[in-house]
């Protein structure tokens, strides 16, 4: 059994900012902050790994060193339940700011209201208000 488990984000560059936008828009929590020293592999100041915690959920992220041939796929989301529309409505528009609306805000069949967006990091999230 494993010791935990939590959701990685790989970013270039942004790792840092993505972590901000994520804890306070989720009154969420930045638990560790590891950054890049002179003559580390990274870019100095960037993330070499920190973890934070939204909605009861772990994640970590990290500013790769190396510039890659992928990002994120919307295959993967994070999936939120919203409190209520209030929260709804600031999240699709703090995440979807700069991004994709993949499925714009509705009515749908599973879901009262409902949203798939992409942000400006390439992450996608599901937010439902049930």
């Amino acid at each position: 059994m494993p010791r935990s488990v939590a959701t990685q984000l790989m970013f270039e560059g942004r790792a840092e900012e993505a972590m901000r936008l994520y804890v306070a828009l989720f009154q969420g929590e930045v638990t560790a902050v590891e950054k890049y020293g002179p003559g580390e592999p990274g870019k100095e100041g960037s993330v070499k790994r920190a973890e934070f915690i939204v909605g009861g959920h772990r994640l970590a992220c990290i500013d790769s060193p190396i510039s890659h041939g992928f990002t994120f796929t919307p295959s993967t989301s994070l999936f939120v339940e919203c409190r209520d529309e209030a929260e709804f409505d600031e999240a699709l528009e703090a995440l979807s700011s700069g991004g994709t609306v993949m499925m714009p805000a509705g009515n749908y069949e599973f879901s009262r209201k409902f949203a798939w967006v992409g942000d400006r990091f390439g992450v996608s999230w599901q937010l439902n208000l049930a």
